[in-house]
């Protein structure tokens, strides 16, 4: 009896995965699902047109509908990963400052939720009642000082304690137009660096249909309205991404949240300038960005850099801007930032990989397309030692290789870097797809176990940091097939 089970289990099986391959999986809408369980009452319908599935490392959630509708579709489907991404931001929280996660959720809600549009509150409000009705307790509170996380711990906490701003080199980006590109059109990369724990729930591409604005496809994280790593394209024909703007510091806490302005400008914006001008309004100077903009309708592309007193923004249609953590803009650099020299100091990441940048375009000048900005995004030539050595300098960064002995005041084999890499261009962009890859730009995979047994200064993070094996580069797009994928519900 035993051996038919599994041989039934078995034939079942493989019959999902023929249906897989001739993308006819048949399984019932999701709210005949839930109301045959029992699970839910009217809130069932609203679950009828969104879904998820999971392929390589990512998650791809699809919502839709008013703010609470999709924001309840949200919860409710990625439930399971908001509360273990609120267990882990709850820890690194106490111990990067010592201060419980519910002392920010104050703070947050005093400082952010009454400057937010009612639109985005409900739907805040729609994450927290649909991971609550999947068995996951939260408050919408929570919710939103984890959207604004970086704002609060990088930027508000350390004007608080009157210390110097946090680390904030993070991530790097290319976008290119004109002659730089194979075929004249927009190319864009990028790939977002944080700690590895924390990186662990940048995994989601969110694919929101809202009722007023445009479709949004960007990468997200679980629980988030916005993009946070911030790589994007909407059906405006607008497709963007950023770095952060290192030793910069500038805060100011009755304006509005960054988090709330870079989503309102992703749904409603129509020009890089109408998302620019967004961006600025209110501006309290947080999460302060390179942002890198494109505009597949016209080939214009675009650097917007926003501090807190100043911003800029340069525009061509032949060229290309790169995002390694320094402002370009003089007013910015130097009135707004610590340590200016970083522009040109190829010991450190910022000024490493501006050098590297401009190397890799002349070296592929004219014949940029997908293919090249993947292996742009995953290069791993140190400037500084003049040789392959991937680390903190390199574009895609590995801090946990780094030994940091040419930047002593860093932590060495510091748990952290490149978690991703994406790029898409100005075909992919007008059918609303892009490419990406899960576990590093590079594809070098990251063991957990191992890394803390060579590294036990790091002991601190067991069961916080996740291994992230060799995925490959994968299309995603708002027209995949929902067979082409692994339901869960």
């Amino acid at each position: 009896m035993k051996s038919k089970k599994k041989f039934c289990g078995i034939m079942i099986v493989c019959v999902l995965v023929v249906g897989v391959g001739l993308f006819v999986l048949n399984i019932p809408p999701l709210s005949q699902q839930l109301a045959a369980s029992g699970e839910l009452g009217d809130e069932k319908e609203w679950l009828d047109n969104a879904y998820r599935y999971e392929k390589n490392g990512w998650i791809f959630v699809h919502i839709e509908g008013s703010p609470y509708e999709r924001g309840f579709q949200h919860g409710y489907l990625l439930a399971d990963e908001i509360q273990e991404s609120l267990r882990v931001i709850k820890y690194m929280t106490k111990w990067e400052t010592g201060e419980d996660f519910e002392f920010f959720v104050e703070a947050a809600d005093k400082m952010f939720t009454p400057k937010i549009d009612e639109e985005f509150i409900s739907e805040i409000k729609g994450i927290a009642a649909g991971t609550s009705e999947a068995g996951v307790e939260i408050t919408y509170q929570e919710l939103i000082a984890w959207n604004g996380f970086a704002e609060l711990l990088g930027y508000w906490w350390p004007e608080v304690k009157g210390e110097e701003p946090r680390n904030k080199d993070k991530c790097s980006a290319l976008i290119a137009t004109g002659n730089v590109t194979k075929d004249g059109e927009i190319v864009m990369t990028h790939n977002s660096w944080d700690g590895y724990a924390i990186g662990d729930s940048f995994n989601i591409i969110l694919d929101i249909k809202p009722e007023e604005g445009h479709r949004i496809l960007m990468q997200s994280l679980p629980g988030f309205i916005h993009s946070g790593t911030d790589f994007f394209v909407t059906d405006a024909g607008l497709i963007g991404t950023e770095t952060t703007i290192g030793g910069y510091s500038g805060f100011n806490s009755t304006k509005l949240p960054e988090f709330f302005r870079a989503r309102k400008a992703m749904q409603y914006a129509e020009t890089i300038d109408e998302w620019a001008e967004i961006m600025k309004k209110d501006n309290n100077g947080a999460y302060a960005n390179s942002w890198l903009l494109g505009d597949v309708n016209t080939g214009e592309i675009a650097r917007f850099e926003l501090g807190l007193k100043y911003s800029s923004l340069e525009k061509t249609s032949d060229g290309y801007f790169a995002g390694f953590n320094a402002a370009t803009d003089l007013k910015i650099r130097n009135q707004e930032c610590a340590n200016p020299s970083d522009y040109s100091d190829i010991r450190k990441p910022t000024g490493s990989r501006r050098v590297r940048w401009k190397q890799l375009v002349n070296q592929y000048y004219g014949e940029i397309d997908t293919e090249i900005a993947k292996k742009m995004i995953a290069d791993h030539y140190d400037v500084y030692l003049n040789k392959e050595a991937p680390c903190s300098r390199s574009i895609c960064g590995h801090y946990d290789l780094d030994p940091m002995e040419f930047w002593p005041e860093r932590l060495p084999f510091n748990p952290q870097g490149a978690v991703d890499g994406k790029v898409i261009d100005s075909k992919m962009a007008k059918q609303m797809s892009f490419w990406a890859r899960w576990g590093s730009s590079c594809g070098t995979p990251f063991d957990a176990h191992r890394f803390l047994e060579e590294h036990p200064q790091f002991d601190w993070l067991e069961g916080y940091v996740k291994d992230r094996p060799t995925q490959p580069w994968t299309v995603f797009s708002v027209d995949y097939p929902l067979s082409e994928g692994t339901q869960t519900f």
